[in-house]
């Protein structure tokens, strides 16, 4: 049996809908971007890892302007065809989304490993709004889940600052630190250190 990974991508989200259209107006686009199709470590994963390997990269509704409610029953779609032991990796808001649900909700299915990748930990520490996607003042659930819980954190992020890596490690009983200091948001084309970690679980 293939060892599975579940892989949520980040989005942005706001209080309310006249802030998502000022963004919307402020922000500028990389025109060479569209010219040519994005790979990046997420979508290049499964192909990394190897045959043992099945990754599961869930495209979440609305990422412009995300909503926890919407993320939270599209994901719950996929909870059937999650196998046992299967790997969770959520980055940036996919981080946080993946640590308030298995902080709120208990999956049948024993979990092998969360890699939180960038994720934000509270409002005040994050560059931009996270809306409703607040973590309960307790991670005791997320932690009875899996033995394993990542922090990815990069000392020069730009988009969640390195204090919420912080406040994981000071509420999380053992998780596993890995500390960058040029990985920035963890939007790189490869991501060897993800890979190593996966594969010595």
């Amino acid at each position: 049996m293939k060892q599975q990974i579940i892989v949520i991508g980040g989005g942005n989200t706001f209080e309310t809908y006249k802030e998502y259209l000022s963004c919307l107006k402020k922000q500028r686009i990389d025109f060479e971007r569209y010219r040519t199709e994005q790979s990046g470590w997420k979508k290049t994963l499964g192909k990394k890892l190897g045959k043992k390997f099945e990754v599961i990269l869930i495209d979440m509704p609305n990422k412009a302007n995300a909503k926890y409610a919407e993320w939270k029953i599209w994901f719950e779609k996929f909870i059937p065809h999650i196998k046992p032991k299967a790997i969770f990796i959520g980055h940036s808001l996919g981080g946080i989304f993946i640590a308030k649900y298995l902080a709120e909700n208990k999956l049948v299915k024993k979990i092998l490993a969360v890699f939180l990748i960038a994720a934000p930990y509270e409002p005040e520490d994050a560059s931009d709004s996270l809306a409703d996607f607040v973590l309960p003042r307790k991670l005791d659930k997320l932690e009875a889940q899996t033995e394993n819980i990542f922090i990815y954190q990069s000392k020069d992020d730009p988009v969640v600052l390195f204090i919420n890596s912080e406040k994981y490690r000071k509420n999380l009983k053992n998780p596993i630190n890995r500390i960058f200091i040029n990985k920035g948001h963890f939007n790189q084309e490869n991501f060897p250190e993800l890979i190593e970690d996966i594969k010595n679980l």
